[in-house]
């Protein structure tokens, strides 16, 4: 039999990995700031497209089918359940969302609803607190703001 004798040693030495620590580190330090900014920008953008979209056909639904829009005491949930409390829907027979579940906004908190709106008095109000979880300028609404 031929035995070969090992003679070379195949480890990494201690620069060569620290080098390919400090690239990582290099390659991190950039990618990283680029995608922090992007989670906050995904979650108004989702907020924005409850407010303008889902919940927006909903309640246009429900308005076409009922002559109204749930009021600020029925609020969102009206979308889900028939309301008991005045002015009962007379042609509501099916839930308006397509979960059966009225979303809460990506910061986990309940969309602000008022029906007739303040902003909106023919209509109704719709807004996301935002990231800070109260009335603030960060505000997603479905009304335009002078700011």
């Amino acid at each position: 039999m031929i035995f070969q004798k090992y003679s070379g040693n195949k480890a990494f030495t201690l620069t060569e990995i620290l080098l390919v620590i400090i690239i990582i580190g290099v390659l991190a330090g950039m990618v990283i700031p680029n995608l922090a900014g992007k989670s906050k920008e995904a979650r108004i953008a989702a907020a924005k497209a409850d407010i303008e979209a889902n919940l927006a056909v909903a309640l246009d639904m429900y308005e076409l089918d009922n002559g109204a829009y749930p009021t600020t005491s029925q609020g969102l949930k009206a979308l889900v359940h028939k309301p008991s409390e005045p002015p009962e829907p007379v042609n509501w027979n099916r839930a308006y969302l397509k979960k059966r579940v009225v979303p809460k906004d990506p910061w986990k908190n309940e969309y602000v609803y008022e029906s007739p709106g303040t902003h909106n008095p023919d209509g109704y109000d719709l807004s996301s607190l935002g990231p800070d979880g109260v009335k603030s300028a960060d505000d997603i609404t479905n009304w335009q703001t002078d700011s």
